[in-house]
């Protein structure tokens, strides 16, 4: 509102330089920048990567099939926490030793992360597996999804809003400079003895 404002204002006044002007419109430009080409890059980008992370979503819940193991022993206690999304913050896993079937028919047995407060030998749990049986992490939802997508968007929105605020900046910077570029000039022209009083006589 201040660009418009500063133009309305400097529309017909004598006292109005070129670069009050540029820095006028220099302002309303990066504003309407600011409220079309942010919001319109914010969507696109955010359109793009729903669409890109959604069809992960479906391919991640083609690829992995739940399974339920079986605790075979309980192994050392591990820091390592390979699904971080599967468990509550902050509760402890437990690391078993644990045999389970794949889709294929296939038997499978290795060390598992499990989020059991007390697992014993024979303690049933679900896991993610692979066509071939591997565990792996649990296939992405798509509400996460949607959240990623929304946030790439509102993340780009705002880089776009932050760039064009910053060329903003440094086209101001530069008129600034040449303004005071030019009343160096001036004072130059205008000799060492100006404003004294006598001065040439």
């Amino acid at each position: 509102m201040r660009a418009i404002a500063g133009l309305w204002r400097w529309r017909r006044n004598p006292l109005c330089r070129a670069t009050d002007l540029a820095e006028a419109w220099a302002a309303l430009v990066g504003l309407l920048l600011t409220l079309s080409v942010a919001p319109l890059a914010g969507v696109l980008v955010g359109g793009v990567a729903q669409d890109a992370l959604q069809q992960s979503v479906r391919a991640q819940h083609e690829s992995r099939h739940r399974v339920t193991a079986s605790v075979v022993r309980l192994l050392d206690r591990s820091p390592v926490v390979a699904d971080p999304e599967g468990a509550a913050g902050g509760d402890p896993r437990s690391r078993v030793l644990a045999d389970w079937t794949a889709p294929d028919g296939t038997r499978h047995e290795g060390p598992l992360l499990v989020g059991l407060d007390d697992p014993g030998a024979g303690d049933r749990f679900a896991i993610w597996t692979d066509e071939q049986g591997r565990a792996v992490a649990r296939p992405l939802d798509p509400e996460t999804a949607t959240a990623h997508a929304v946030l790439a968007g509102f993340g780009t929105a705002a880089t776009t809003a932050l760039l064009v605020e910053a060329g903003r900046r440094i086209a101001l910077w530069r008129m600034v400079r040449r303004r005071y570029a030019r009343w160096e000039q001036e004072w130059d022209r205008a000799g060492p003895d100006w404003g004294r009083t006598g001065a040439g006589n």
